[in-house]
């Protein structure tokens, strides 16, 4: 029960964007399928080179997405924002907005979305428009919250500022997609608007448009999953290799498959034991994620040649936490 309204305009009458339609058909295109192949969201793409997106068009689909029940219900826009100085009121800005009636209000957007709760668990409104950074704010409080619960936005920029295109895509849409395809993915492989804007935050320097993200929410919806960077029947066993989070698991050569440079005397005194490379192979598997690191050497092949350990690091005390408390699905 997800679904998505995901708009583009490119085609203005004055000042025609170039990017906005690619954005919006990548956007719905990623959303429709998790990395597997499995249905994710049930989406509805529109977009000005297919049909003409007026105001009255904008806030009928917009109504339409926030009614009835959804697990989630996601809004991605992808065109020209505009905030009119004269009523401090922020717009997305439909084909034929023209001053006094520029297209879809945010104020009105985040009323519609606020009051679906219960109804719809998960709100979720992203927006690639100059100015979206209005989002969510109180008309004459600033920056104060209007996030009803259940609510999510993120934003390619702050109020004051301008959302720029690059090679046919938005910057800020650009990277929203890297990250929808698994950089901003969990160890489990969940992608959620938090990891997203994390991911977007960090790829932004100062000096060019900051993303907005702002949520009233108790748990974080999953946007998309893609396979997980560790198997998770493997984070499963965590707390079976570490009885504790202190422990420090012991290894010696006969957890090592490649056993070309051993002398006779390791081959001797350590048989390959097919049991201990599989565990080996999967703690190599957490050690290339951060989860667990050898002690006394950089390697996990030395870790296990010169007979000594490797331990959990903080994230991976967190996982085999995660493994015990049987949250790991």
């Amino acid at each position: 029960m997800k679904k998505a309204l995901v708009i583009g305009i490119d085609h203005y009458p004055v000042k025609p964007l170039q990017g906005c339609v690619n954005d919006a058909e990548a956007i719905a295109s990623i959303l429709e399928k998790n990395g597997d192949g499995s249905p994710n969201f049930s989406v509805r793409l529109h977009t000005s080179e297919k049909e003409r997106i007026t105001s009255a068009f904008l806030e009928e689909k917009i109504v339409e997405l926030f009614k009835g029940d959804a697990d989630v219900a996601l809004l991605f826009f992808a065109g020209h924002g505009i905030i009119n100085p004269a009523t401090n009121a922020g717009y997305l800005v439909s084909q034929d907005g023209a001053k006094g009636a520029w297209g879809s209000s945010l104020a009105e957007i985040m009323n519609i979305a606020n009051k679906a709760a219960p109804r719809i668990k998960s709100s979720v409104i992203i927006l690639d428009s100059c100015h979206s950074g209005y989002a969510g704010e109180q008309p004459g409080l600033g920056n104060d919250a209007a996030i009803g619960e259940g609510v999510t936005i993120l934003t390619a920029c702050h109020r004051e500022q301008t959302a720029g295109e690059s090679k046919g895509h938005g910057l800020f849409t650009e990277m929203l997609l890297d990250g929808l395809s698994g950089s901003s993915a969990d160890i489990c492989g969940r992608i959620t608007p938090a990891s997203v804007y994390s991911h977007v935050d960090q790829t932004l320097g100062p000096w060019e448009q900051r993303p907005i993200y702002k949520a009233n929410v108790q748990t974080f919806v999953t946007l998309r999953e893609v396979a997980p960077k560790v198997p998770k029947d493997v984070l499963r066993r965590l707390p079976l290799y570490f009885p504790d989070a202190a422990y420090t698991f012991p290894l010696d050569p006969s957890y090592e498959p490649d056993r070309a440079n051993f002398t006779e005397e390791m081959k001797s005194n350590f048989p390959a034991n097919e049991a201990n490379q599989q565990v080996l192979a999967e703690l190599q598997q957490c050690n290339r994620h951060g989860l667990v690191v050898p002690i006394g050497t950089v390697h996990m092949y030395h870790a296990a040649i010169e007979s000594k350990a490797c331990k959990l690091t903080a994230l991976g005390a967190h996982y085999r936490k995660l493994a015990l408390m049987n949250r790991i699905f």
